[in-house]
């Protein structure tokens, strides 16, 4: 199997994977200028690879009213951002209307800026609570001004891990109905995975057979994003249930792999957000075509322990680029070229 390779052939994967990058999707590297803004940290969940998340009560919690949220999508647009991504706690007091208003107050401030925002376990939760189906809430939030669909809260698509990791969460069947409603309805999404914590590399293979067979029906999903599990401040891995993440080996497999196996999508990220800047140089040499986002805020992986997580300067993605003998080009959420 080619995640299990710990030998000299892990460069021939790469060398490979980054071929068909070329042939695919060309020479160049792309990002896109995007700010996160998370409403709030307070969440009834408690999953175990989550640093982030507080309950009430607890000293650093946040909330956001309506005028901070304008405030930040206020100052998004004087960043010139193309792009808000927006995903938060789940808040006890939070419904399917609270979740719309968020996207109805961004998309008025920001009219002209994508908003990337949700995911289907914030669908799943909001339509509960108020008592009606997820495509309904759907068909709310892209009423309200949504563009796309985070593919978050994926995970790893296993069962058995996901009742040792997120146990409170929606199942690998729900998350994948939700995923297919949003697509059926014209809403992309991305896909993700997150690993280095105590799945295995079999339960990274069910993942990817998921995803593709979804996209095989669908084409909805905009591209894949492979997210290193950032442990430092994590439950699972101070009570010994997670290991400390990936390693370098198993970060390069994890985007060269996704670029032979998932074939029918067509960008794959790196995150330098969850990887450091140099190992996401390493990834685009490994058949990864996008480096992410400027993010300007970011919380999530900060609150795990990943440290300088907050900005990338489009100047330092171009000499990442260059480096490695590519092109930088902007572009929007949906890989138009700015």
């Amino acid at each position: 199997m080619l995640m299990s390779v710990r030998d000299r052939r892990v460069w021939d994967i790469a060398s490979v994977a980054d071929k068909i990058r070329e042939r695919v999707s060309g020479n160049l590297v792309t990002y896109v200028r995007n700010q996160n803004i998370n409403v709030t940290n307070i969440c009834v969940n408690t999953c175990g690879f989550c640093g982030f998340s507080k309950k009430p009560g607890d000293a650093g919690t946040f909330l956001f009213g309506t005028g901070e949220i304008r405030e930040k999508a206020a100052l998004a647009r004087k960043r010139n951002v193309t792009e808000i991504c927006t995903v938060s706690g789940l808040h006890p007091d939070f419904d399917a209307t609270s979740y719309t208003g968020i996207i109805r107050t961004l998309h008025e401030e920001a009219p002209e800026v994508h908003l990337h925002a949700s995911n289907p376990m914030e669908i799943a939760y909001g339509a509960r609570k108020s008592g009606i189906t997820t495509g309904e809430m759907l068909v709310e939030m892209k009423g309200a001004g949504l563009g796309s669909l985070c593919g978050t809260a994926a995970e790893i698509l296993v069962d058995e891990v996901r009742d040792v990791i997120c146990p409170g969460k929606i199942s690998t069947a729900e998350w994948e109905k939700i995923i297919r409603e949003a697509h059926l309805l014209g809403i992309p999404t991305t896909a993700t995975i997150m690993y280095g914590h105590c799945e295995t590399v079999e339960d990274r293979v069910r993942h990817f057979e998921i995803l593709r067979n979804i996209q095989d029906d669908t084409q909805g999903f905009t591209e894949f994003v492979p997210l290193s599990f950032v442990h430092m401040n994590t439950r699972l891995f101070r009570e010994g249930t997670a290991r400390p993440g990936a390693t370098g080996r198993e970060d390069i497999l994890m985007v060269a792999v996704a670029r032979l196996f998932l074939d029918n999508i067509r960008h794959i990220q790196v995150s330098w957000v969850k990887t450091g800047i140099k190992m996401a140089q390493l990834g685009l040499m490994a058949g990864a075509d996008d480096i992410g986002g400027t993010m300007f805020e970011e919380s999530i992986s900060k609150g795990a322990g990943a440290p300088n997580t907050d900005y990338l300067d489009p100047s330092e993605m171009k000499i990442l680029a260059n480096d490695i003998g590519r092109e930088l080009r902007q572009r929007t959420t949906l890989y138009a070229f700015v």
